[in-house]
């Protein structure tokens, strides 16, 4: 049997169409609390998902480690990008 339609509003963003995509970020809720509430589940999700697994390695902790390194590195590109035109001082 065919499964019933997903409201919009419980779509997950992969699954919906470009065309539904306005209406789809309208009904999301960009409240502090929501936005905290969406955070709160990423959270949740990864933490789940790499860290909290009964054979667990380092894969979860790398992924962190590597995405700290390129915020790191986005939040002081501009410092660098400076230095990098000196020659000697």
């Amino acid at each position: 049997m065919a499964q019933p339609p997903v409201p919009l509003k419980d779509m997950k963003l992969l699954d919906v169409k470009l065309g539904q995509l306005p209406t789809w970020l309208a009904m999301r809720d960009f409240t502090p609390g929501g936005i905290v509430g969406a955070l709160r589940r990423g959270y949740d999700r990864y933490y789940n998902k790499y860290i909290n697994v009964k054979k667990g390695g380092l894969g979860g902790i790398s992924m962190l480690l590597a995405g700290y390194v390129v915020v790191s590195y986005i939040w002081s590109y501009s410092h660098l990008k400076h230095d990098r035109h000196r020659k000697y001082h």
